[in-house]
């Protein structure tokens, strides 16, 4: 419920990118003439909207098989807190499709 207090609108935002930078889960960036180095999270956006988003990725991992998939082939190339922020994007995707379309959250099924 907090999560919708303070989007209010989902359809403000163009793209799952803007909603990320909006809640605060896009990457930083150095960029230098052709250089271009993403680093770790920006400090900017909805703290608190992205620690919940965060916790409940944790969950959602727990009980959605196809998250819980994509959370263990990120978590063989990176650190489990690093891989939490990938599915805490994919969550964010979903939620987004959810709202926009006006449905129900589904939880994927594994073939």
């Amino acid at each position: 419920m907090h999560f919708l207090v303070e989007i209010v609108d989902i359809n403000r935002f163009k793209n799952l990118d803007e909603l990320a930078s909006y809640i605060g889960l896009s990457p930083g960036e150095h960029s230098s003439g052709e250089k271009i180095i993403t680093g770790k999270m920006t400090k900017r956006g909805k703290s608190h909207l992205r620690y919940l988003l965060i916790e409940a990725s944790w969950i959602a991992i727990r009980k959605n098989p196809a998250l819980m998939i994509a959370y263990t082939e990120y978590k063989k190339k990176m650190i489990a807190q690093k891989a939490i922020i990938k599915i805490a994007r994919k969550l964010l995707n979903r939620i987004r499709f959810a709202l926009r379309n006006k449905q129900r959250y589904v939880i994927s099924v594994v073939n």
